[in-house]
C-alpha cells in the first residue's frame, strides 16, 4: 500500500497518518469495532464508518493496481507500449480511465475495422485521419488501394473499409470517449415504456409507461423498479442520448481542418463510429453505472434500516407468551422465562366453531395461571388481528390483563426451518418454532435476528435484485457494528450471536459455548483464555465486548482488560475499590483524566473508561414500551379516509416510509408526506421502529395499498 495512504487520506479528507495507521492495525488483525473503540488515539478517533472507508478504500486502490499491472503485461506482450501510454496508464485514477486506454489494445472478436485492416486499407484510414491538404481527393487516394483479389473491388469499397477503421478510432480513443461519456451523464435520459404485448395491461408498473426522467438524477429506487420491469417483460428501458450534439462535438476534435478534400470522409466516420459503436458501447457501460449506483444507494437504505431493527429497546428478561397466528392451522403458542427457555407449548384452534374456542380459551388460561407470563408477543402476519380478538376477550372472560405487542414476524419461517432452530430447539415442531422467535424477538432483537440471513427481515428495498454479494458484505458490516455496540453476556448468548463479536468466528463462537456447557459458566473474562483456540490476539479484539457478571465488576462494563489497572489507579486516588467507584457519577466526576495519560492513552480512551464507569454496561438501545393499535380495527376494510391512527415505522425507502397501524397491510407515507418542510430523505425523519401520528389520505381495496400522512397531524 505504499504511496496509495496519501490517495485514500485526500479521497475521504482524512490525515495520511490516520489512514496509514488504520491499514497498519487492520492488516494486523484488528476489527473494524475494535479499532474505533479501543484504538481511538491509534486512529485519531477515526469512527466505523470513515474505518471501514479506509479498508474498503485500500481494497478498491489494491485491485486498481492489479488491474493496471495486468493491463501494462498485455500492451508490453503486444509489443505497442510508447512511453506516452505508459505515462497515461500509470496516472489513471480510476477503472474507467484505466479500461479507456486499454481499449484499442483489448484482444476482441473480428470487426469490420479488423477486416479493413486485413485488406490492406489501414493506410487510407492514416490519410484520412491526418487530414493532409495536399493528400488529394478521396477517390483519387482510394483509387490506390483497389485490390479485387483481397476484395477492394473499387474505391468506393476501400473508402468504406478506411471509415470502418476510423471510426473504431474514434470509439477507443480514450480522449473521445471522455468527452461523449460526460455529455452523455449531463443531457441524457432514462426513458422507459410498455412493451406493446402488455400495452393496455394494467400491471404495477404503470406509473412508468412513457416515463422519462434524466439520467444523472434518477434516484435508486425507481432505478431498480425500471430494471425489474425490464427483467420481468412489462418495460422497455432506454438511454436517451444527445446524439447530434455529441457527433458535432467529436467532430470538432477529429476534423481539425474542414477544409481538407477528406474531412466530409472523416465526418461521416466519426458519424458511423457514434451511432454503431460508441453510442452503444457507452448505453451499455452506463447502464452498468447506474445499476451499480442504485444497488449502492439500496443497500445502504437497508443497512441503515437493518440497524435501526436490531438496536430496538429489548423487552429484556421479562417472560413472554409469545403467539405465531394462523387460521387453518391454528395459534402456537409458546411461554418463554425471562432467560428465552422455553417453557411450554400449545396449539389453539379458534376458528372452529364454539367447541373449540371455548377449549382454546381455557387452554390460554391455564397457560397464563401457570406461567404467569408478563408480555404477550403475537406475530403481525395472516390471523394477527384475529388472534388478537381472542386473546383479548379471552382474558377479559377470565379477568386477565397483559400488555400485546405486535412483533413482525418477517424471516420465522426462515428460522424454523433453519439448522440453528434445530440446534436450539431439538425435537420441537417447525410450526412452533416460529412462535419461539417472534417472542425472542420482543425479549431481544438483536440476540434473535442474527440468526437469520438479513435479507429475509423485511426492511429491504428491492433486495432480490441489487448486488448479492455487496449486500451481504454491507449487512455483515452492520450486524457486526450492532452487536459490538451493545455487547453480548459470554454466558447467555448463542454461538450466532457470539460469532459477530470482533474477534470471533463460528468456529470460536462453538467452542467458547461447548467450553460453558461442559465448564459451567464464565466467571470472569480473564476465564475464556481457557477457550481452545482462543488465543491473546483473538482475546484482545474480543474481550471489551463480551459481558461477564462475576467477581470483577469492570468484566460487565465496556472497559477493555487491558486498562483495568488505570481504573484500579483512579480507584486508589479516590480511597476505595473498584467496584464502589463504577455505577457511581458523583465519584467519578471527581476524577481528572488528566493525571492518567500516557503514550499509548490520551483524552478519547480515557473519557470513554470514564463514561463506562458511570453507568457500567449500559445499553445503548433505550428503554422499552409496546406500540398500542386502536382494538376496533383489523383489515384494511376498517380503515377510513381521515383516520387518525398511531403506528410502527417497518421500512424506510428512498421514497418514503411504510407503517404497521395494525390491519395486515402496512401504509406508505410519502416523503412529500412525512413532515411540514421538505425532506430530501426520509431517514432524515424517521427510521424503523419509530411511533408515528398518522393520517389516512386513500384506502385502495382492488390494490390493497393505503396512503398515509404524517404531516401537521
Amino acid at each position: 500500500m505504499e504511496g496509495l495512504g496519501g490517495q485514500i487520506a485526500e479521497e475521504l479528507s482524512l490525515r495520511p497518518e490516520q489512514v496509514e495507521r488504520t491499514l497498519e492495525l487492520s492488516s494486523g488483525g484488528a476489527t473494524v469495532p475494535f479499532m474505533a473503540r479501543y484504538r481511538k488515539e491509534v486512529t485519531g478517533g477515526l469512527d466505523e464508518v470513515q474505518i471501514q472507508a479506509v479498508i474498503d478504500g485500500a481494497r478498491r486502490l489494491r485491485e486498481l493496481a492489479d488491474r493496471r499491472e495486468s493491463v501494462i503485461a498485455s500492451i508490453e506482450q503486444q509489443g505497442k507500449m510508447t512511453p506516452e501510454l505508459a505515462r497515461a496508464l500509470a496516472t489513471a485514477a480510476t477503472r474507467t480511465e484505466l479500461e479507456d486506454l486499454y481499449l484499442p489494445y483489448r484482444p476482441k472478436r473480428r470487426t469490420r475495422a479488423t477486416i479493413a485492416r486485413e485488406r490492406g486499407l489501414e493506410p487510407l484510414a492514416d490519410l484520412l485521419w491526418r487530414q493532409d491538404p495536399a493528400a488529394g481527393d478521396p477517390g483519387s487516394l482510394a483509387r490506390r488501394f483497389v485490390d479485387p483479389a483481397r476484395d477492394v473491388p473499387d474505391a468506393a469499397a476501400a473508402l468504406a473499409g478506411a471509415r470502418d477503421i476510423c471510426a473504431e478510432r474514434v470509439a477507443e480513443d480514450a480522449a473521445l470517449r471522455r468527452l461523449a461519456r460526460g455529455l452523455v451523464v449531463r443531457h441524457g435520459q432514462l426513458r422507459s415504456d410498455v412493451v406493446p404485448a402488455r400495452r393496455g395491461e394494467r400491471t404495477k408498473f404503470e406509473g412508468y409507461y412513457g416515463h422519462r426522467e434524466s439520467l444523472s438524477s434518477a434516484p435508486s429506487h425507481r432505478v431498480l423498479a425500471l430494471l425489474r420491469g425490464e427483467a420481468e417483460g412489462v418495460l422497455r428501458v432506454h438511454l436517451d442520448f444527445p446524439g447530434e450534439e455529441i457527433t458535432g462535438s467529436l467532430t470538432g476534435k477529429v476534423v481539425t481542418r474542414p477544409q481538407a478534400s477528406v474531412a466530409a470522409e472523416l465526418r461521416q466516420a466519426v458519424a458511423e463510429g457514434w451511432q454503431r459503436l460508441l453510442g452503444p458501447s457507452l448505453e451499455s457501460e452506463l447502464r452498468a453505472e447506474l445499476k451499480v449506483r442504485a444497488d449502492r444507494e439500496a443497500i445502504e437504505v437497508f443497512a441503515e434500516n437493518l440497524r435501526h431493527l436490531l438496536l430496538a429497546p429489548p423487552a429484556g428478561s421479562r417472560s413472554v407468551l409469545a403467539l405465531d397466528p394462523g387460521l387453518r392451522t391454528g395459534l402456537k403458542l409458546a411461554v418463554l422465562d425471562g432467560t428465552g427457555r422455553l417453557m411450554d407449548t400449545a396449539t389453539l384452534f379458534t376458528e372452529r366453531g364454539a367447541a373449540e374456542r371455548t377449549r382454546a380459551a381455557a387452554l390460554l388460561h391455564g397457560l397464563i395461571t401457570r406461567h404467569r407470563p408478563e408480555l404477550v408477543a403475537v406475530g403481525n402476519g395472516t390471523g394477527s388481528r384475529e388472534a388478537e380478538g381472542f386473546l383479548r376477550a379471552a382474558m377479559r372472560e377470565n379477568g386477565l390483563a397483559l400488555p400485546l405487542v405486535s412483533v413482525s414476524e418477517q424471516g420465522a419461517s426462515v428460522y424454523s426451518a433453519s439448522e440453528t432452530a434445530r440446534e436450539e430447539l431439538p425435537g420441537l415442531d417447525v410450526s412452533l418454532r416460529g412462535a419461539v422467535s417472534i417472542g425472542r424477538r420482543l425479549q431481544d432483537p438483536l440476540g434473535e435476528l442474527v440468526k437469520i440471513d438479513p435479507k429475509s427481515i423485511g426492511v429491504g428495498q428491492y433486495q432480490h435484485d441489487v448486488d448479492q454479494a455487496g449486500l451481504r458484505k454491507r449487512l455483515s458490516e452492520v450486524v457486526d457494528s450492532c452487536v459490538n455496540a451493545v455487547g453480548v453476556d459470554v454466558n447467555t448468548a448463542s454461538a450466532t450471536l457470539l460469532e459477530h463479536v470482533s474477534g470471533i468466528g463460528p468456529a470460536l463462537a462453538r467452542r467458547i459455548v461447548e467450553h460453558r456447557e461442559r465448564q459451567g459458566a464464565f466467571a470472569s473474562r480473564s476465564g475464556l483464555r481457557e477457550v481452545g483456540g482462543l488465543g491473546a490476539r483473538a482475546f484482545e479484539q474480543a474481550a471489551g465486548f463480551l459481558r461477564v457478571r462475576g467477581l470483577e465488576p469492570l468484566d460487565d462494563s465496556a472497559v477493555h482488560p487491558e486498562r483495568y489497572g488505570v481504573v484500579g489507579r483512579m480507584a486508589k486516588d479516590l480511597g476505595m475499590e473498584v467496584r464502589a467507584l463504577a455505577g457511581s457519577p458523583q465519584l467519578v466526576r471527581r476524577i481528572d483524566w488528566r493525571r492518567y495519560t500516557g503514550p499509548d492513552l490520551g483524552e478519547p480512551t480515557l473519557r470513554d473508561i470514564l463514561a463506562e464507569l458511570e453507568k457500567p454496561g449500559r445499553d445503548p438501545r433505550g428503554d422499552f414500551s409496546a406500540p398500542a393499535f386502536r382494538e376496533d380495527l383489523s383489515t384494511l376494510e376498517d380503515v377510513g379516509e381521515g383516520m387518525v391512527l398511531e403506528g410502527v415505522v417497518t421500512n424506510v425507502t428512498a421514497f418514503g416510509a411504510f407503517v404497521d397501524v395494525g390491519v395486515h397491510q402496512d401504509g406508505l407515507v410519502h416523503v412529500s408526506q412525512l413532515a411540514d418542510r421538505f425532506v430530501r430523505d426520509p431517514a432524515e425523519v424517521v427510521r424503523v421502529g419509530d411511533r408515528l401520528t398518522v393520517k389516512v389520505l386513500g384506502v385502495d381495496l382492488e390494490r390493497r395499498r393505503l396512503s398515509l400522512s404524517a404531516r401537521a397531524v
